[in-house]
């Protein structure tokens, strides 16, 4: 397995790792900043920086699956095209630094602790969410209509609080006692180890609480100013809300 070091510490940057597996796939570390697809957040681009200094470009990361294409617990980092030399050179057992595109991994954990901030000012269940570097959207199941300066207020109001942001666990027995912390209709939190990570926004009392695997800002003063640029009625049970950087 891949020791996923983002979901303790998503302001690391970088990390020495051994290669386990290089494959068509790509390559498995035994430990990596590197987040892969998921839960609606793009996976993390960057760089594995060799022992000579040479650094093999990382184009995307994505969790492994097994033969019958469930996700597994090691995450294969993707080199860009044309550094069939680069990956010649290594093998299972080096030594590499893991170095993520901050700038880029930096927006997409604020964008994602905005959705979340959107999760509150908009009570109403998830069915679709997609968090990039450029924009985030959430999909709510709803039909009545929302208002795109009313939300934008909301949303300006909450960050400027300055929220602290924990994560935590709870146990997969008291994830089952309380469905409705689960606000997905889609992605369901992920089970096995008997404890499902949290993220909680507000202290004492929380803005948001929720099951989520994403990565996060610390404060929500650290989003800075985003707004709400569309708001579409994609169904009749549907409303789509685009998140953008302000001007």
């Amino acid at each position: 397995m891949t020791d996923d070091l983002f979901r303790s510490d998503a302001y690391l940057r970088e990390c020495e790792a051994r290669i386990l597996r290089i494959d068509d796939a790509g390559v498995v570390l035994d430990r990596t900043v590197f987040y892969p697809l998921g839960g609606g957040q793009a996976g993390d681009i960057g760089q594995l920086v060799l022992a000579d200094g040479s650094e093999l470009a990382i184009a995307d990361t994505r969790k492994a699956k097994d033969a019958e294409g469930r996700p597994t617990a090691e995450i294969v980092h993707l080199p860009a095209p044309g550094q069939a030399d680069l990956l010649a050179a290594l093998k299972p057992g080096d030594t590499v630094t893991a170095r993520i595109d901050w700038a880029r991994r930096h927006k997409l954990m604020r964008f994602h602790t905005a959705t979340h901030l959107l999760c509150h000012l908009v009570p109403q269940p998830v069915d679709g969410c997609s968090i990039t570097p450029e924009y985030a959207r959430l999909d709510f199941h709803m039909t009545e209509p929302l208002d795109k300066e009313t939300l934008s207020a909301g949303l300006s109001r909450l960050v400027a609080a300055a929220h602290p942001l924990a994560v935590g666990v709870i146990s997969d027995a008291e994830l089952d006692a309380n469905p409705a912390l689960v606000k997905s209709m889609s992605v369901q939190p992920p089970r096995g180890t008997g404890t499902v990570r949290t993220i909680r926004i507000g202290e004492p009392e929380a803005i948001d609480f929720q099951p989520c695997g994403g990565t996060h800002v610390a404060n929500t003063r650290e989003i800075g100013a985003v707004v709400v640029t569309k708001i579409e009625k994609k169904s009749a049970n549907t409303r789509r809300v685009v998140l953008g950087w302000a001007a």
